[in-house]
């Protein structure tokens, strides 16, 4: 290894790990007993964190990582792990000196956290690095529907025409009532979703499958619960049909589907079959 540090007869080296959420939440742990300040982030002490196995290849395996730890620390909340604050955020792993941090890092492993697990009073996820990109599909796969994310890049239209801030009035299990009619279709939220703007799950965003005059339904009960006055952000949704795509956003011209490519069923006909 090129590290001087890590070429002496006694290394003093200890884990060092970097974590930044979606929402822009950064925090830093390490695996020695006592807090220390690393490149402008201080790292707290938390030895219960580590890293279960990590294994590298050559070429473009995309390897893995396994990272499980204890749900003590008050940084990693267990009620923060089921609403998703977690889900997707970032993360670098790396060996650094303890007695003399500017002495630089060994980077191990990085990417994005995948799905986390719950075990009793410890959580476990896995690390996607860069070379899961690779799994990815470069071709786009025929589909009846659209395959473009709506208000994104393939579809074109602007987010902000179809967002809507609104004061909650009431809710029952799942479901969000509002004192005022809200601007769309029946349905017309439907595949959108509700980002909560105020109260303890503020930031948290959440599907919608239904909608009508005065309510919307999420797809699941949301872990900390609203009550009347919070503030949601709804976002439209699309159900992907050309119908929709041309009578409701008159966005034919950007839709990502094939509604008249035959269908499996029509493709494998035979002679003599009914």
């Amino acid at each position: 290894m090129s590290d001087p540090w890590l070429a002496g007869p006694v290394v003093t080296a200890v884990y060092g790990w970097k974590l930044e959420r979606r929402d822009g939440v950064t925090l830093g742990f390490t695996s020695h007993d006592r807090d220390i300040y690393f490149e402008g982030l201080l790292l707290k002490a938390s030895p219960g964190l580590r890293p279960a196995s990590i294994t590298q290849s050559v070429g473009l395996s995309a390897g893995g990582l396994d990272i499980s730890g204890v749900l003590s620390s008050s940084a990693i909340r267990e009620d923060d792990l089921e609403m998703g604050r977690w889900n997707g955020a970032s993360l670098s792993i790396f060996l650094f000196d303890w007695t003399n941090p500017a002495a630089g890092k060994r980077l191990l492993a990085s990417g994005e956290l995948g799905a986390i697990r719950q075990k009793g009073i410890e959580f476990e996820t896995e690390l996607r690095g860069p070379a899961a990109l690779l799994d990815r599909s470069i071709v786009p796969v025929s589909s009846p529907t659209c395959r473009a994310e709506f208000c994104g890049a393939q579809c074109k239209l602007n987010s902000l025409r179809f967002e809507h801030r609104v004061s909650v009035n009431g809710v029952v299990a799942d479901t969000l009532y509002f004192s005022a009619p809200l601007p769309a279709p029946f349905n017309g939220f439907a595949r959108g979703t509700a980002r909560q703007l105020s109260g303890t799950g503020c930031g948290l965003k959440h599907d919608i499958v239904a909608s009508g005059a005065d309510w919307v339904r999420l797809a699941l009960p949301v872990a900390q619960p609203l009550v009347a006055g919070d503030r949601v952000l709804l976002l439209e949704g699309c159900d992907r049909r050309l119908a929709t795509c041309s009578t409701r956003f008159a966005n034919t011209v950007n839709f990502r589907g094939e509604p008249h490519l035959p269908g499996n069923d029509l493709l494998t006909r035979y002679p003599g079959s009914a």
